[in-house]
Order: C-alpha cells, then structure tokens, then sequence
C-alpha cells in the first residue's frame, strides 16, 4: 500500500512517501523534513509536490493518508488536517490520524516538543512503544517522567536532563498509523490535539456602538 505521510504539529514539516505492508512494515521512498516555522500552509504543497516527483510518482497512485494530529498549534494542526483530508476526499482515500508524538523515536522513552508559552507537549512510552502516559502539556520543570528523554533539546536545562534530539519521521508516522492501515475501520476521528485553547480567541462580549443623535 503506498501511502502519504504529513505532519504540522511541530516547527519541522514532514511528509514523505512509504510503501506499508502488514508483514514487512514500510519503506521509504521519499521524505521532506523542513523547519517551517509558522509557514505551513505555504510550505506544505510543494511538499507533497516533490516527495512525489522524487519517487516518480503522482497522486493518483497513492493509496492511503496519514497526518499527525499533533498535540501542537492551532494553526499548523488545522493545516495538516485539512490538506490531509482534502487530498483523502478528492481520491476518496482513507485517511488516518494518530498522535504526532507516537512518532517521533522507537521503544521506552518520553518525548517531549515545544508547546510555547515556556511550555512542552510531552508523552511517555513503555520499551515495546506503547504510550503509557500521555499527552499532556506541563511546564518542564514540573514534568514528572522517566527517561530517556527525546524530542526538543532546548528543553534540557529547564528539565535538567539529557534529550536526545528527535523529529516526527514518515517511518514513525506510518508505525503508528499500522493497526489502522491494517484496518481502516478502526480509524480514529480526525480531532487535532490542541491540549488547551488557542492564542487568539474571539472576544467574550461586544461593546455597543453608539450612534451620533439625528442633526
């Protein structure tokens, strides 16, 4: 099964093509990984574009989609999302959602991203990768978790603890998706994982205009 990966839950932008199978696992074919910044809507695209034209291929042969639903901001996530399933719909392909964190490393560990705010989005896995713990978003400083540590280095001093550095990979992004490409019909709904409200919300209450008496 070919399958299109895409992630926007942290400032690297994934997306990449992999060939899964129940037996075998995935091999990728070709992948994009690139520092976005808040630039996802317009990085994300020619993203797609070329991990298709580098595994000389287009998207009439893909056969599944798979985005991570973060958790991450708001507006990265709904990015991701929307592409995903709009490119799923025009096919009418099925597409899968899973934990972005799930797919960043292999085996025991705690990952941890940037959630801003002097924040971290984290999750904790057992040794066979089964998340036991998680997500969540918590100041590092307050984290309580075993190691080892992946993910976002910069958080190492606040966490006082070593991090290996770590992204969001088209092999984790398909790891994770297996019992749902193994079985579409379990999918998950497609519900980013926003874990708290977004910087900007709109106002709680409208001030009433007052309008200038009659000459």
């Amino acid at each position: 099964m070919l399958v299109l990966a895409l992630d926007t839950a942290t400032p690297t932008l994934v997306a990449g093509l992999a060939r899964w199978s129940p037996d075998g696992g995935a091999e990728v074919l070709s992948e994009r990984s690139m520092l976005s910044g808040n630039r996802h809507a317009e990085l994300l695209a020619p993203a797609v574009r070329a991990v298709l034209a580098d595994a000389g291929l287009t998207l009439a042969d893909v056969e599944a989609v798979v985005i991570g639903l973060g958790p991450g901001p708001f507006t990265g996530l709904r990015v991701g999302v929307v592409t995903a399933a709009g490119l799923a719909d025009a096919r009418g392909l099925p597409v899968l959602g899973v934990c972005s964190l799930d797919a960043i490393g292999s085996g025991r560990r705690t990952v941890v991203t940037d959630a801003r705010r002097k924040e971290v989005y984290w999750a904790a896995y057992a040794a066979d990768g089964t998340r036991t713990d998680g997500p969540g978003v918590v100041r590092p400083e307050d984290l309580v978790a075993d190691g080892p540590f992946i993910g976002d280095a910069r958080f190492a001093e606040r966490l006082d603890a070593a991090i290996e550095p770590a992204d969001v990979t088209t092999a984790g992004l398909l790891r994770a998706a297996s019992p749902q490409l193994a079985d579409p019909s379990v999918a998950h709904p497609l519900l980013p994982l926003y874990l708290r409200r977004p910087d900007a919300t709109p106002p709680t209450s409208i001030k009433p205009v007052t309008q200038p008496e009659p000459a």
